[in-house]
């Protein structure tokens, strides 16, 4: 197998803990969306918070095509156009503000972005509110912010998390919705980690091809839970699970 270079080689505690973030990934890819923070946090500690985000991405993009192929039938294409444009917009920005970000300032604005979004979900919840945001700019600060935190870190579930479940959403439908949406953002976002950032190279490929069977079980573990899970339950989990999600990477 393609041979890595010495800043890719690993030790054995730090493949496990890659393999436990692809597991995950795969996992939160199935539907339970509030974890994916907790692979961010891994992956920025075994390979640093920029360099991690190259490291991530071809394996998000992976599992995109695994819940998209599962789910396909359930996205509400209308709210994915909502979204779609601003969340482009944001990554555009991340690309600019992003490619000279110091690693420090990258590792706490990943934190602080996390801590506002769970503090915003959190809010949104307690209105207990049944009407549906229709205003534009709602979906403009969501889709932002989504793109904005997807290219700085791979953070933008938290802010859709807050955009799919405002529309209040049945469980299907905010996981075949989102499934979607990432896939094409994600597949967006691949030339400029390649070609702007570096981020991605033929060592971080080969990382990506050890994980993905890690990652497909995880999808496959993912599923079951998520049939588990009550409809009028599933609300309250994402909130639970991007909560700690956030408290993980904010004391990393």
């Amino acid at each position: 197998m393609f041979e890595l270079a010495p800043e890719f080689q690993l030790s054995t505690g730090s493949w496990l803990f890659a393999m436990l973030a692809a597991f995950l990934i795969g996992f939160s890819k199935a539907g339970l969306k509030g974890i994916a923070v907790v692979n961010v946090t891994i992956l920025a500690l075994v390979f640093g918070g920029k360099a991690s985000t190259g490291i991530m991405l071809p394996l998000l993009i992976v599992a995109d095509i695994c819940a998209v192929l599962y789910y396909k039938r359930d996205a509400q294409w209308p709210l994915l156009f909502r979204l779609l444009p601003w969340m482009i917009a944001g990554v555009l920005l991340g690309v600019l503000v992003g490619k000279d970000l110091p690693e420090t300032i990258f590792k706490r604005g990943m934190a602080v972005i996390i801590f506002l979004s769970v503090v915003m979900m959190y809010a949104w919840d307690r209105q207990k509110s049944e009407k549906v945001p229709t205003q534009w700019w709602f979906a403009g600060i969501m889709g932002l912010s989504a793109g904005f935190t997807t290219m700085i870190g791979n953070l933008a579930g938290a802010f859709s998390n807050v955009f799919f479940l405002a529309m209040r959403l049945p469980k299907t439908t905010f996981i075949g919705t989102a499934a979607w949406l990432f896939f094409i953002v994600n597949l967006f976002k691949a030339p400029f980690h390649i070609w702007v950032w570096g981020t991605i190279s033929w060592d971080t490929v080969a990382i990506n091809i050890r994980l993905v069977p890690v990652l497909l079980l995880g999808f496959i573990a993912g599923l079951w839970v998520v049939r588990q899970i009550q409809e009028h339950h599933y609300r309250q989990l994402i909130l639970l699970l991007t909560a700690l999600g956030a408290i993980v990477i904010f004391f990393r």
